[in-house]
């Protein structure tokens, strides 16, 4: 489906296909009805990588593997990236100091796992009135948090919650010791 007279001829089986075709193949720029001929007669298909380029960059090759090798690339990419995962910790605004240490110990752990932190305060029925009770919580859990994340913004009312995130800080992650080996 190519439409051009002219394109360059990249890959890294031009050796293969010289050998093939009984002449030396290097890369370079092609008329598109001798590339069609080579690959017919080697079985090949001629898969377009570049478009834009001018001329357009092909490549002699199995398609079928082509796309294969395209979706394994994307793939693996895919996989390399990072997943943020947030965890949420929900206070009233009347909770007390032993719940507080209890919940702050589980934030820590999920700052230490690397996991973001919301922590939000529900205002229920009339407790929407202690907002500044639920402001000074927040800024109390962003206290005891500190040596390990940041919060992104200071503590804001979204509805009938008082909302706050904090990042891990960037920490560089302990090598695992290797088991020593009894012989």
């Amino acid at each position: 489906m190519i439409r051009v007279p002219e394109v360059r001829l990249v890959g890294d089986n031009l050796e293969q296909i010289g050998e093939e075709l009984g002449r030396k193949v290097e890369s370079g720029v092609f008329d598109i009805r001798e590339l069609k001929g080579w690959g017919r007669d080697l079985g090949l298909d001629l898969v377009e990588i570049s478009p834009n380029a001018d001329p357009p960059v092909v490549r002699l090759t199995d398609y079928k593997k082509f796309l294969y090798e395209k979706k394994r690339k994307e793939k693996e990419i895919r996989s390399k990236a990072v997943k943020t995962v947030i965890k949420e910790v929900r206070f009233g605004p009347n909770t007390d100091d032993h719940d507080f240490e209890f919940k702050v110990r589980h934030a820590r752990g999920f700052l230490e796992d690397g996991a973001k932190v919301k922590a939000y305060v529900h205002f229920r029925g009339r407790s929407i009135v202690f907002k500044d009770r639920g402001e000074l919580l927040l800024l109390r859990f962003m206290k005891e948090l500190e040596d390990l994340g940041a919060a992104e913004a200071m503590p804001k009312m979204e509805g009938r919650r008082m909302n706050v995130i904090i990042s891990p800080k960037k920490v560089q992650k302990k090598a695992k010791p290797k088991a020593e080996k009894d012989a």
